[in-house]
């Protein structure tokens, strides 16, 4: 039997060799997701503060660096099929969201961190929205968790869903822009159904992610929060910097697939790193009624914006 230090010990050797494991190109994305995950349920993670820091540089590290592997044109083109429903999507969902908070009774922040973060982009939304409504660390923590326990079943249940609905690359590229929150499972699931697709729901991404800046201001007022600071996400900058380089530098266009090589490697480490944080004991202190307006809002996006693909877009 193990001790308590020998335990420790050993949750960190088993903690080093899956990170290096994931690195490997033959561990996807889903595979480490649920790496993450089986080891959560079996060790405590012993690098949690870091492993929370680690996570939010090394995707934004990631989401430029693919920006490396797309034109501009294409880009744009993809971005100017998804603006229509990326509207309709994010306004619908923050009403909806407002509806279930109020027959739920649920708190009025958790309900409008999880629409928000449902609407826009996950925890990069609830990142930006929660100082604009002064929400405490045990609001922003449900939110979050709810995110992240329904980015990961999206990330495993996504791709196949987009094989046997017999969704082109474009299609599921926009399809998994709108309906999976966080940028890092858009990423993951796209990259896992195809190149056009991860350009598509990338891009579409990224285009979504900037409302997060007028609906963090638009909260600062419904909070009645004049003056507060919105974080804008910086990082979309240097995506589209990355984007122009390609298109237009040949000595970047040379190298370009070697960093996208390297970025989808260090997508496939964040996504790692987020399964160690989804313990079953997280998933229980989120509560029920928080998680079911989590996953009626889900199915919402998810579907509607499915019908609005397959029969009208």
């Amino acid at each position: 039997m193990f001790n308590s230090n020998q335990n420790h010990s050993f949750s960190k050797i088993i903690f080093a060799g899956l990170v290096i494991l994931c690195l490997f190109p033959f561990i996807s994305s889903s595979t480490a997701l649920i790496l993450g995950i089986v080891y959560a349920q079996i060790f405590e993670n012993p690098y949690q503060q870091q492993t929370k820091k680690a996570t939010g540089l090394l995707l934004k590290i990631a989401v430029v660096g693919l920006g490396f592997g797309m034109n501009v044109y294409s880009a744009l083109s993809a971005g100017k099929e998804g603006f229509v429903l990326t509207v309709f999507s994010i306004f619908l969902t923050l009403i909806l969201g407002f509806a279930l908070g109020k027959m739920l009774k649920i708190d009025k922040k958790i309900s409008y961190l999880i629409s928000s973060g449902t609407a826009i982009c996950g925890g990069s939304a609830i990142a930006a929205v929660s100082p604009a409504i002064k929400a405490d660390d045990k609001q922003v923590s449900v939110a979050l968790g709810i995110v992240f326990v329904l980015n990961s079943i999206a990330l495993i249940v996504f791709p196949p869903m987009g094989h046997l609905l017999g969704l082109s690359q474009t299609d599921f590229g926009l399809w998994s822009a709108i309906a999976i929150h966080d940028t890092s499972s858009v990423v993951g699931a796209a990259a896992k159904y195809g190149n056009q697709a991860l350009e598509v729901a990338t891009t579409v991404k990224l285009a979504r992610a900037l409302w997060v800046i007028p609906v963090a201001f638009l909260s600062t007022i419904i909070f009645n929060n004049k003056g507060k600071k919105v974080r804008l996400p910086y990082f979309i900058g240097l995506f589209i910097l990355a984007m122009l380089a390609n298109s237009y530098i040949p000595a970047i266009q040379s190298i370009g697939g070697y960093i996208v090589q390297l970025s989808k490697a260090v997508l496939t480490l964040t996504l790692f790193l987020i399964g160690t944080s989804l313990s079953f004991k997280t998933v229980k202190s989120i509560g029920i009624k928080p998680l079911l307006e989590g996953v009626g809002l889900w199915l919402f996006i998810s579907v509607t914006s499915l019908l609005y693909i397959l029969y009208i877009g």
